[in-house]
């Protein structure tokens, strides 16, 4: 396609604070957004040109949508496929195989083991009477999750003795019992696939978890990671070739003595790469803009050797004031109306 001239309007399923970032980004390219989602409230809507507040499966309400932009992009990647097959294809950036990819945690993993990677040992349970077959397979300790729609630690559950799995009950559509890795830290590698193929990475941050949710992106990483990032790339680079990928693509990986392992993909951008949009040369969010809209990729050079990102979790993003007093914070609120528990309100980066 021609890149999208100023003015156009890109689409964005999903309205939470990634869609909030990107509308941004695409607003200083000088274009307009246009929210769909569920909610009648929504922070991206807040900075967008137009808003659809209506269920993902109103037929009537996603054409009307659709006739409105000129692509199509997600902030979120349980977007529902059904409904988008009734779009024209060629709007959608990137296509919605890669939310089918990613919505099936089991069909995620066979995936990347098709297309050559390694994640930890796991197998499908589809019944309550699989699970005690699936524990003595892998063995303990383990991870029992939600094949679909489970994120920042929820539909999880830790299986740390066979006891543990008596009992449990396994929902319709399914879990994935895998293996409980022994690793030194994780690491993402986030890249960009422009419409005709070019793929650009930022650097690889360590990630550090608290109760299943991002808290902590810093770089440098650890040694092992800059020793693992080169083999995690060519497997994330071969999962965007596999799915003619357009646009920011995140791929989750634990780095161990055998090498990287994968852990989960997530097809748009990412919280652990909130740390480029002061931290780089290109945010993740500016070339994701312009990978769908056919424009040339932006450098994702850091610009420092030092750079750390915190998310601002729950009651922590109250304290404004607090986090401006260190000179060298650069502080993103969200916008959201309520700071509960386990719940991401912001984030601040500090560079160098």
């Amino acid at each position: 396609m021609n890149a999208l001239p100023p003015g156009s309007t890109i689409g964005i399923l999903g309205g939470g604070q990634l869609g909030r970032m990107l509308a941004s980004s695409a607003a200083q390219l000088g274009y307009r957004c246009h929210i769909y989602a569920p909610e009648r409230d929504s922070i991206a809507a807040e900075v967008s040109a137009a808003f659809t507040s209506a269920q993902w499966h109103n037929a009537e309400a996603m054409t009307a949508f659709a006739r409105d932009c000129d692509v199509i992009t997600y902030e979120f990647e349980n977007v529902p496929v059904g409904p988008l097959a009734k779009l024209p294809q060629d709007l959608l950036a990137p296509g919605p195989r890669a939310l089918e990819v990613a919505q099936d945690r089991v069909r995620e993993k066979r995936f990347i083991e098709d297309a050559g990677g390694r994640p930890a040992d796991f197998v499908a349970v589809d019944h309550d009477s699989e699970l005690a077959d699936a524990v003595t397979r892998i063995g303990v300790p383990g991870i029992l999750k939600t094949r679909r729609d489970g994120y920042d630690g929820k539909g999880q559950w830790a299986i740390t003795e066979r006891a543990d799995a008596q009992g449990v009950r396994i929902p319709e559509t399914g879990c994935v019992y895998e293996a409980r890795l022994n690793f030194e830290c994780e690491f993402s590698v986030i890249l960009v696939r422009s419409r005709d193929g070019e793929v650009r990475f930022w650097d690889s941050t360590r990630n550090r978890h608290d109760d299943g949710i991002l808290a902590h992106s810093e770089l440098p990483a650890p040694a092992i990671v800059g020793q693992q990032v080169d083999k995690a790339r060519d497997m994330a680079r071969k999962v965007a070739d596999a799915l003619n990928y357009v646009g920011v693509l995140t791929l989750e990986f634990f780095a161990t003595s055998n090498g990287p392992v994968f852990n989960e993909m997530a097809p748009r951008v990412h919280n652990s790469g909130h740390w480029t949009i002061e931290g780089a040369l290109t945010s993740q969010f500016e070339n994701h803009i312009r990978a769908i809209c056919g424009l040339p990729l932006g450098a994702t050079d850091s610009l420092s050797d030092r750079i750390v990102m915190d998310n601002l979790i729950g009651e922590a993003a109250l304290d404004l004031a607090g986090h401006l007093s260190d000179g060298r914070a650069h502080v993103h609120l969200y916008g959201k109306s309520e700071a509960r528990p386990g719940r991401k309100m912001g984030h601040v980066t500090r560079v160098g």
